[in-house]
């Protein structure tokens, strides 16, 4: 899916109790056990945490200013994930935290940041099945460009 950034965006509103931050070595932990509850619920999996860490902060389009991460007071109850090639590589929210607005505070901040550094677009995948997630998207002005078949 895809979000023209040229086309004016919403303002961000986070729900009350969230805090703002961007990844840190010391969150890869907490990150990669929200990203593997996320994936149970939306499908996919996530490499075991060594790999996983090894992973994100050695790619090449990693920069740790595009990994927002969303606390409240009992820990992180969200993450987006982002690459530097304007693309939203995993967009999670903790069930505790669902139903809030917080998974789209989280999109429309990315989106913001992107339109900063003056990209046209944003770009995600995401699974045919998802639709609470598609629904999301589609809700924060994101449209389908391409469909690919996903091996079985």
């Amino acid at each position: 899916m895809r979000r023209n950034l040229a086309e004016p965006l919403p303002p961000v509103v986070w729900p009350t109790g969230i805090e703002l931050s961007q990844y840190r070595p010391q969150f890869a932990e907490a990150v990669h056990q929200l990203m593997e509850l996320g994936y149970r619920e939306g499908g996919g999996r996530v490499p075991a945490l060594d790999a996983w860490q090894q992973r994100f902060e050695t790619d090449p389009e990693y920069d740790p200013s595009l990994c927002f991460i969303a606390l409240d007071g009992e820990g992180i109850v969200g993450v987006c994930q982002c690459w530097t090639s304007a693309y939203i590589k995993n967009l999670v929210v903790h069930p505790r935290a669902q139903g809030r607005g917080l998974g789209r505070a989280l999109l429309l901040h990315a989106f913001t940041v992107f339109a900063q550094r003056r990209e046209g677009f944003v770009d995600l995948k995401v699974l045919e099945d998802n639709l609470r997630a598609q629904r999301l998207y589609e809700s924060a002005g994101m449209r389908v460009v391409r469909r690919e078949t996903v091996p079985t």
